[in-house]
């Protein structure tokens, strides 16, 4: 196993740069997730750790080698796609041979290896079926076996759930969780999804526009994202921002006005922050109050109720504002469309971000953070 670094990685197609000094350490045994918008550059940069891009700058080391110029089957990495890319008429054993018979191993570690990994994705009872006759499920592990037969020292996954429907990815999330844990591998897996991201990863890399926007653990991100962008990425619903003028800043607290509705005082860094300034408030719909519990209150029109059996995201038009603004409740709630509803907003748990997206640091530590 080995672990992978990244340093001032840039990659250029003609005058487009699509990744910007990428600077990453990836530890042996790592499970890293790269997650952020279509076009952010995430698959490229995975491409380019697989050798199947060339790096225009910067270096790439896995180990303590320089893999720059290594051609991708000597790199020690496996790639499992997309696409499932299982050849229709071999079985799944001879699919996941496939590659060690191409490369000259013998028959009886052909046959070691294969039975060993079935075992690990409880494919063994499976191995002589065609892939028209396993499952979506299946047939992403038989992939996922293909390229553990390989014996990777860094497991490479691009999107490897995105064809199967929601039941299934949820049943592969928590297979590939255990198989990491059976593994102790490294591995890397790029995906949009950041459901997949906070329940796979010791650590996100969340990209944006080609460069790293932030990286860190997935609590660590949710509950402290270091910018607007990272902060509206991550979390669904995701997080209501306020426009905000600042009418007092301290060392630990800034005070903000939010026009039409409150005036409160927010535990945050106030060392960069002057009275007067346009800011944005932020905070989660699952992290407002029902209005008894809360000192500050936000009002608005009821727009839109979802319920959803086990909570209810309530849609509301803010008075004074242009924003709308979404309340997760935790429960089923009788309110009706038309109606006004108050709502508390809790100051500890508000997040406050200047005009270019950077957060001002929070003063109150999450708990298991």
């Amino acid at each position: 196993m080995a672990g992978v670094t990244l340093r001032n990685v840039c990659k250029t197609f003609g005058d487009v740069t699509i990744s910007k000094d990428i600077n990453l350490d990836i530890e042996d045994g790592e499970f890293v997730v790269f997650v952020g918008p279509s076009g952010c550059g995430k698959s490229t940069l995975l491409r380019m750790i697989a050798g199947l891009e060339d790096i225009s700058a910067g270096d790439l080391l896995i180990g303590d080698q320089r893999m720059n110029d290594i051609p991708p089957a000597e790199r020690g990495v496996g790639m499992v796609f997309q696409s499932y890319a299982l050849y229709p008429h071999l079985s799944v054993a001879d699919n996941m041979s496939f590659g060690l018979k191409l490369a000259g191993t013998g028959k009886a570690e052909i046959r070691q290896r294969v039975q060993q990994a079935a075992e690990t994705l409880q494919l063994d009872q499976l191995l002589d079926r065609q892939p028209k006759a396993l499952s979506g499920g299946q047939r992403q592990r038989v992939a996922i076996g293909r390229t553990l037969v390989a014996e990777p020292h860094v497991f490479l996954l691009d999107e490897p759930l995105s064809n199967l429907d929601a039941a299934l990815r949820v049943q592969m999330r928590i297979e590939l969780a255990r198989l990491h844990k059976r593994l102790g591998c490294t591995m890397i897996y790029v995906t949009h999804d950041q459901v997949e991201a906070m329940t796979l990863a010791h650590k996100i890399v969340v990209l944006d526009k080609g460069h790293i926007s932030q990286v860190g653990k997935p609590l660590e991100l949710y509950h402290y994202p270091a910018n607007r962008f990272v902060a509206g990425f991550l979390g669904s619903p995701k997080m209501n921002f306020l426009p905000v003028t600042v009418l007092a800043a301290e060392s630990e607290r800034v005070q903000v006005e939010i026009a039409g509705q409150t005036v409160l005082w927010l535990p945050v860094d106030g060392s960069t922050v002057s009275a007067g300034d346009q800011m944005t408030l932020g905070i989660r719909p699952e992290h407002l109050l029902d209005a008894d519990n809360a000192t500050h209150h936000l009002c608005g029109d009821i727009q839109v109720v979802e319920q959803l059996g086990n909570e209810t995201h309530i849609h509301l038009q803010l008075a004074g504002q242009d924003s709308a603004l979404v309340y997760r409740h935790h429960d089923v709630a009788v309110v009706e469309e038309g109606t006004a509803l108050n709502i508390g907003l809790p100051a500890e748990r508000c997040h406050l971000f200047h005009a270019d997206g950077r957060a001002c640091p929070r003063r109150y530590p999450e708990r298991g953070v």
